[in-house]
């Protein structure tokens, strides 16, 4: 905590709870908490953490008034929330472990019980209904900070390849910004002057009003906010996961629970796909849902808990098979080497082929939505393309925000490629209007994309229809182009697996073995293929998840056979691991 003070000011009310991201604590909540903690008195003007600092605590207060800000001290100063007894302060960065987007300052004296975040972490983990609402109290205050524009800011043109990378990172890793488009926003060039930027630096990161990174790469963003970017690693783990969505980090929680060193690694953010649903309503053990995004932080938060080690971004790019271990190498020239290696990279976005359609792309033409875009064009109209569940799925969260929403889909049923419960909420929504047997043909705009023309592809008759942005959800090519001539892969590119890998295997890889691959094995021994990214999958979020635990099993049976698991840093030669089931030691 920071000593300093500020003036003292009038005290705001206290936000009310409208979305359930500002609960109070009971008094037995409190009392557990207490045990683990300490209690001190506060002062009027006291910053009890700051912006840009990473979470030391976990603040509950039991007396006084706290007011939340962005921009602290700064021109840009605004208020975010402010609280009162009985509420706990932060946000999602304190479960993480991660940097703060905004301060606390005392408005009132009173008194805090203050827990170390590591304590804090243990006991949410303990106790289920202190961890739900933690937890989706700061899901919720991470999505109002993002609704709120706060945070980062992110400067540059909408025609620039590199903008459209750092606006998809910070986006798809839920980091709070503004996106300043170059060539529209008045405010844009203001800040060109006041931070003597020259255009050809841009696009540029500014952050608390006075950091600012020149063309950075989406690793050096991660390590300003202190996202888990890649560093030094042991010289060998017992398995690295390739892909943090559903599949990887089902395999990163369960080859974590069990003992074994893990290392994950995702070239863009965890959750893959599935983050990106506004809700997943097929899921077992979710009876009304449950959003992509909070699905995948609580797996984050678990693996977390079980000591698997996640980096983003880290984008794997060559796999070299050795005698008894396979190596890694990443983007940025480094190395992890495994006994095991289960690949989920995922898929990569279908682009759609229509002249000029690049120069609207990362403006106003986008291959996945997410909260950032449907706020941004909710007053006006948009159009989506795909007929499967993320196309109806992107459908409804638009709807939300937009007063009309066209689905254009190529085949004549909704039902062929998704779930009936989404057809049934898409027919329902009067906000939505479906064109079937329809293409796009052309996009027109001037600075921004502002008609699309569609034709029926039955009639051939075209018409032309308003659309501020354009969303293109029409499937996805598996992240495979690494894995040629080292992995067998279909046709298609997926990753062949169990007895479609024995039959393209190589005879004498596995003749020492004395046995061909196992059911999500590949064509290497010890290299496993889970979720979308293996060849026969089916392309289901409770599916890849099952497919990710399955590979762990999968994987002791190869170690077992091998006898060579290695062992955590901290064990001493010959120990036991922690964890791992007996028969494996």
């Amino acid at each position: 905590m920071d000593a300093s003070a500020t003036p003292a000011r009038r005290v705001a009310r206290e936000t009310p709870d409208r979305y359930g991201a500002f609960p109070r604590l009971t008094q037995a909540q409190l009392g557990e908490l207490s045990a683990h903690g300490e209690r001190r008195r506060t002062h009027d003007g006291e910053v009890l953490f700051r912006e840009g600092e990473p979470f030391q605590e976990f603040l509950a207060l039991l007396g006084g008034t706290v007011e939340i800000l962005h921009g602290y001290g700064g021109p840009d100063e605004r208020a975010v929330a402010v609280h009162g007894p009985g509420r706990f302060l932060g946000e999602l960065g304190l479960l993480e472990g991660r940097t703060a987007f905004e301060t606390a300052v005392v408005r009132e004296s009173g008194e805090i019980l203050a827990v170390p975040v590591a304590r804090q972490r243990e006991l949410v983990a303990r106790d289920p209904v202190l961890g739900d609402l933690v937890l989706r109290a700061h899901l919720g205050r991470r999505s109002l900070l993002i609704g709120l524009g706060v945070g980062l800011r992110v400067l540059g043109s909408r025609h620039s390849p590199r903008t459209l990378r750092l606006r998809e990172f910070a986006a798809r890793n839920r980091l709070p910004h503004r996106w300043i488009d170059l060539e529209r926003d008045k405010e844009a060039e203001a800040l060109l002057r006041r931070f003597g930027i020259r255009p050809e630096q841009t696009p540029v990161v500014i952050w608390r009003g006075q950091q600012v990174l020149r063309n950075p790469t989406p690793a050096e963003l991660a390590r300003l906010v202190g996202l888990p970017a890649p560093g030094r690693r042991p010289a060998v783990h017992d398995l690295v996961v390739i892909g943090a969505g559903p599949a990887g980090l089902a395999a990163s929680v369960h080859g974590a629970s069990d003992g074994l060193t893990t290392v994950t690694a995702d070239a863009v953010a965890t959750g893959g796909q599935a983050a990106l649903s506004s809700r997943v309503e097929d899921h077992l053990g979710f009876p009304s849902g449950i959003s992509g995004r909070e699905l995948a932080e609580r797996c984050v938060l678990q693996a977390h808990g079980f000591g698997a080690r996640l980096t983003v971004p880290a984008e794997a790019t060559a796999l070299e098979a050795g005698d008894d271990h396979c190596t890694v190498t990443f983007a940025d020239g480094s190395h992890s080497r495994a006994r095991a290696v289960v690949l989920a990279p995922g898929v990569h976005y279908r682009r759609l082929d229509v002249p000029g359609i690049g120069r609207f792309e990362g403006g106003s033409v986008f291959y996945a939505a997410t909260v950032h875009e449907a706020g941004r064009y909710g007053p006006h109209p948009v159009a989506v393309v795909g007929g499967g569940d993320c196309a109806g799925q992107a459908a409804l969260l638009l709807a939300g925000h937009s007063p009309l929403v066209r689905l254009v889909v190529r085949g004549d049923d909704l039902d062929r490629h998704m779930s009936r419960y989404l057809v049934d909420q898409v027919r329902r929504h009067p906000r939505i209007e479906v064109l079937l047997d329809s293409e796009i043909r052309a996009v027109a705009g001037t600075d921004a994309l502002e008609t699309v023309t569609v034709e029926n592809t039955v009639t051939g008759a075209c018409h032309e229809a308003t659309a501020r942005a354009l969303f293109v959800l029409i499937g996805a090519r598996p992240r495979t182009r690494w894995l040629r001539g080292v992995v067998g892969l279909d046709e298609g590119g997926f990753v062949l697996t169990g007895p479609a890998a024995e039959a393209a295997a190589d005879a004498d890889v596995w003749a020492p073995l004395g046995r061909g691959p196992m059911l999500l094995e590949t064509t290497l021994p010890g290299v496993f293929a889970a979720g979308d990214v293996r060849s026969g999958s089916v392309k289901r979020v409770a599916a890849a998840a099952g497919e990710g635990a399955m590979a762990i099993r999968l994987v002791h049976e190869h170690r077992a056979q091998e006898g060579n698991l290695v062992r955590s840093s901290d064990q001493g030669e010959g120990q036991p691991v922690p964890g791992r089931p007996s028969s494996w030691r």
